[in-house]
């Protein structure tokens, strides 16, 4: 994960921002509960970029991080649209709490940059369906470079997913925060169409955290800098999740990035043992068989 990498990340204020004002209005719409849907993991599951994670003689990567883990968000998805039987093939060798969340084919968000994308779609839809139930929330990465002049290209391709189908979109051009007519007009599309709005944080792209809530799930792409302010960053969302939950948040999404992602799983079972013990949930803390750095 080089996105938002910096060279020194002592340098960087690490504050999380304020709620957008739309962020507590949004979710006072929900009625509280008690403990919030959990899902945390990693990006991927390879053996190459998880050293230490797996025991030796792990013959199935996949079957083994999902005795660890809840979840996985699967980057793989954005680069190719795998087959039908793949897909089944990852619901089978997962427990039935298991959940994906995988990213949408970058054909559709890329290459076609949501204009003219259905035969991607309908491809990417049609085989990732055989996750069946496991499918929690695909979500889209928009390209840094896709601005709200096309904004009109949001709706259409909101309404071509299917009803029955939550998803999530994340943005990277900072027009669609910085100016407070976009930022608004953005928010309301998305609450209209139930699409959840994902919040980056990266060290060196700060940018990107507008703190602003339009469904009842906050997803979180967590990207670490493989040095020890990672840990504090961590509290600090606990923190802000429990302001949350208690305003009405019903879901949560925490997905770790790392630079180094060997480190992703250490950091990923530190925050679900805070999220446990401050959020009331019972997820399996994840164990590293050679956890040799705590970065």
């Amino acid at each position: 994960m080089k996105f938002g990498k910096v060279d020194d990340p002592s340098k960087i204020d690490f504050t999380l921002p304020e709620d957008h004002p739309g962020t507590k209005k949004k979710l006072s719409t929900y009625k509280p509960v008690s403990t919030p849907n959990l899902y945390v993991g990693c990006a991927k599951w390879n053996r190459a970029d998880l050293k230490g994670f797996y025991p030796r003689g792990t013959k199935d990567e996949l079957k083994y991080y999902a005795t660890q883990f809840n979840s996985i968000e699967l980057n793989a998805t954005f680069y190719r649209i795998f087959p039908a039987d793949v897909f089944a093939g990852w619901y089978d060798k997962t427990s039935p709490d298991f959940r994906f969340f995988p990213k949408f084919f970058q054909g559709v968000s890329h290459w076609k940059r949501l204009n003219d994308f259905e035969a991607y779609l309908n491809d990417y839809l049609l085989n990732a369906s055989n996750l069946k139930e496991k499918l929690e929330m695909p979500f889209v990465q928009m390209h840094n470079n896709f601005k709200p002049s096309n904004m009109d290209r949001l709706a259409p391709f909101f309404k071509a997913i299917p009803d029955d189908m939550r998803i999530a979109v994340e943005f990277r051009h900072t027009d669609w925060f910085n100016d407070e007519a976009v930022s608004e007009e953005l928010y309301a599309i998305l609450e209209e169409n139930d699409v959840t709005n994902i919040i980056v944080d990266s060290a060196g792209r700060r940018d990107l955290l507008h703190m602003r809530m339009t469904t009842n799930s906050a997803f979180i792409r967590f990207n670490g800098a493989n040095h020890e302010t990672d840990y504090t960053r961590l509290d600090d969302w606990i923190d802000r999740l429990e302001q949350w939950i208690d305003q009405g948040l019903q879901n949560i999404y925490f997905f770790v990035h790392q630079n180094v992602e060997r480190a992703s799983p250490l950091l990923s079972a530190y925050f679900i043992e805070k999220a446990n013990e401050r959020f009331g949930t019972d997820l399996h803390i994840p164990k590293m068989d050679n956890p040799k750095t705590r970065y």
